[in-house]
C-alpha cells in the first residue's frame, strides 16, 4: 500500500472513531420514562448530572470534580439516566441481591451502566448537620412500598473504602405511602422530605437509601456523599464550556462554544435569556436562565417560539412540549421555587444550525 493510501486510510479510521465519540456525548439517552432518585443530598449520579449536565463536554471537570470525569467517562449514560438506578424482582432480599463493594451501583444494575457509582474516591459531599432531610423525587408518581435510609458508622470513609453492607445504620425509615401523601406534589412528580438524625457525628459519611416502589418489585438504591459537621460543600463549577469529548482528543475542528449566558434583565414576575454554549456540525447545545423578579416564584414556564421547526431533541432540568415551532418548558420539581433574584438554568441538545428563539418567561407567584 502506498504512503498517500495508507495516510487517508488511517485519517479516515481516526474520524470515524472521533465521530463515534462525539456521537455518545451529543445524543445521550433521555431520561424520558422518570422513574426518581435522591436529590438532597444528592445522589452520585445525580450530582454529577446536576453540576455538569450542561456542560458535559467541558474537560474542566476532569480536575474540578474527577470523580464525576471517571463515571462519566465510563458511561455518560449513567448521568443522563440519573433517574433510573434500580433493580427488579429483589423480593426485599437487598443484602442478597447486591454484594458488598457494590452498593452505590445496586450491584452493577442496568447492564453495568452505573459501576462507577462504586469508584472509590474524593466523590463531592454535601455538607450536613447531625439533623437533615433526605428529599427523594419520584417522577412517575410509583409511591413507596417503604423508604429505608441507613448512614454509615463511624470511622467508616467513603474516600478510602467501598461501602458493605456491615458498615451501614438505619436512621430512619418510612411505610408505604402512596404518591398521593407524598410531601411536595408537582406538576411532573412529587417528592417526599424524609427527617433523619443521627448524633455526634462529624468528618465524611455516606447516606444509603433504598426506595421500595409500589407499580413493581422495583427497587431503588441511592449513595449520597456527605460531610458532618461543616465541611466542604459540593458547590457548581463556574467555568466555560469548551468542546472535549475525552481527555484525549477533541471534537471536529468545526465545533465551537459560547459563554454560559448571563443574568437577564426582569421586569416582571420572571424573565428568561437564551444562549448556545456549544455547536457543531448538524447539531447544538443550548441554555436557558430563567431569573425571578423582585419577588419569589413558585415555578416557571419559558415559551421559546423559534423561526422554523423547533429543533430540540433532548432537555434537562425542565419539562418540554412542542407545538408547532414553540416548545413551552416548564420547571421540575427542585427547580421550580426561586427567591427574589433567584435563578435556575435548563439546557437542551438541538438539530441543524442554532436560529435564536424569542424568549418569553411566565410565572406562578
Amino acid at each position: 500500500m502506498s504512503s498517500p493510501v495508507r495516510l487517508k486510510l488511517l485519517i479516515s479510521i481516526a474520524v470515524a472513531a472521533l465521530a463515534a465519540a462525539f456521537a455518545v456525548l451529543v445524543a445521550p439517552s433521555s431520561p424520558a420514562a422518570a422513574h426518581g432518585n435522591v436529590i438532597g443530598p444528592a445522589s452520585r449520579n445525580y450530582g454529577c448530572f446536576e453540576r455538569w449536565g450542561s456542560k458535559f463536554q467541558d474537560p474542566a471537570m476532569a480536575t474540578e470534580d474527577p470523580m464525576c470525569w471517571q463515571a462519566w467517562q465510563a458511561n455518560p449514560n449513567a448521568m443522563w439516566n440519573w433517574n433510573g438506578l434500580f433493580r427488579e424482582n429483589v423480593a426485599g432480599r437487598h443484602e442478597a441481591a447486591i454484594p458488598d463493594g457494590q452498593l452505590c451501583s445496586g450491584g452493577r444494575t442496568e447492564g453495568g451502566r452505573y459501576n462507577a457509582m462504586d469508584t472509590v474516591g474524593d466523590w463531592k459531599a454535601t455538607s450536613v448537620g447531625n439533623s437533615f432531610t433526605v428529599q427523594l423525587f419520584d417522577g412517575a408518581r410509583h409511591g413507596a412500598d417503604y423508604i429505608r435510609v441507613y448512614v454509615t458508622k463511624p470511622g467508616f470513609n467513603p474516600v478510602t473504602t467501598a461501602p458493605k453492607w456491615s458498615d451501614l445504620e438505619l436512621v430512619s425509615s418510612v411505610p408505604n405511602t402512596p404518591a398521593a401523601q407524598w410531601t411536595h406534589q408537582q406538576a411532573n412528580g412529587v417528592q417526599i422530605d424524609v427527617p433523619v438524625s443521627v448524633s455526634g457525628r462529624s468528618g465524611r459519611a455516606l447516606v444509603y437509601t433504598i426506595w421500595q416502589a409500589s407499580h413493581l418489585d422495583q427497587s431503588y438504591y441511592f449513595c449520597s456523599d456527605v460531610a458532618f459537621g461543616g465541611g466542604q460543600p459540593s458547590n457548581p463549577p463556574s467555568s466555560s464550556p469548551s468542546v472535549s469529548p475525552s481527555a484525549s482528543a477533541s471534537v471536529s475542528p468545526s465545533a465551537s462554544t459560547s459563554p454560559s449566558v448571563s443574568t437577564p434583565p426582569v421586569t416582571g414576575a420572571c424573565a428568561a435569556a437564551y444562549t448556545v454554549t456549544s455547536q457543531w456540525s448538524g447539531g447544538f447545545q443550548g441554555e436557558v436562565k430563567v431569573t425571578a423578579g423582585s419577588a419569589a416564584i413558585r415555578g416557571w414556564t419559558v415559551a421559546l417560539t423559534f423561526p422554523g421547526a423547533a429543533p430540540i431533541q433532548q432537555a434537562w432540568n425542565a419539562t418540554m412540549t412542542a407545538n408547532g415551532n414553540t416548545v413551552s418548558a416548564t420547571n421540575v420539581a427542585y427547580n421550580g421555587s426561586l427567591t427574589a433574584g433567584g435563578s435556575a438554568t435548563f439546557g437542551f441538545l438541538g438539530s441543524g444550525s442554532s436560529s435564536a428563539p424569542t424568549v418569553t418567561c411566565t410565572a406562578t407567584t
